[in-house]
């Protein structure tokens, strides 16, 4: 196997988070996803997610004169809740966006949460819809340590998507824009 056609594993500790207002259709994610390269930077970095990942609950039947199986349903998916805990940057987007619901003006929110490879273009992406704030966590702050201060926040969904061809549909805008740049 040659070099250029080597598969090695994605590292986990490349992610980046975009929040936007909610829309109705996973189409305009998609866009979104395509006009990152375009577009003002996501709204951070992190060093942690948990939460990705959804359960499914069944429904248990057992059938008369079957004692030695269970027949199994389908019944509701539940997500899991996000957190993202990440190093304390220059935006404070995400505690404002926390904040504002303690004022009565929070808005749910979608968001994209992309793994990106060791030279910072988009691999996997994952996209939540409807997301509501339920915990913010500033730093701890110790004068007697040297760690880096993170904050996390904990986002309740509706939904958790990934999102199939992303890194394609980015890397293509990416050359399109490079070429448009080229022109002027």
């Amino acid at each position: 196997m040659s070099i250029d056609t080597r598969l090695d594993p994605l590292l986990g500790y490349n992610f980046l988070i975009s929040l936007y207002d909610s829309t109705a259709s996973t189409g305009a994610a998609v866009s979104r996803i395509a006009l990152s390269p375009l577009t003002p930077g996501p709204v951070a970095g992190f060093s942690e997610c948990s939460g990705l990942d959804m359960s499914m609950e069944t429904e248990d039947y057992r059938e008369g004169g079957l004692n030695g199986t269970v027949l199994r349903f389908p019944k509701h998916i539940r997500p899991a809740d996000l957190t993202l805990r990440r190093g304390i940057g220059r935006s404070t987007e995400l505690f404002d966006w926390f904040y504002a619901f303690t004022q009565g003006a929070g808005k749910r929110k979608d968001g994209l949460i992309t793994l990106c490879d060791a030279e910072h273009k988009p691999r996997v992406v994952w996209g939540f819809r409807r997301g509501l704030p339920i915990r913010y966590a500033g730093p701890q702050l110790n004068a007697q340590q040297n760690q880096v201060a993170i904050e996390s926040i904990t986002i309740a969904h509706e939904g958790l998507y990934q999102m199939a061809g992303a890194a394609q549909l980015a890397a293509a805008v990416g050359e399109a824009a490079n070429a448009i740049g080229s022109l002027f």
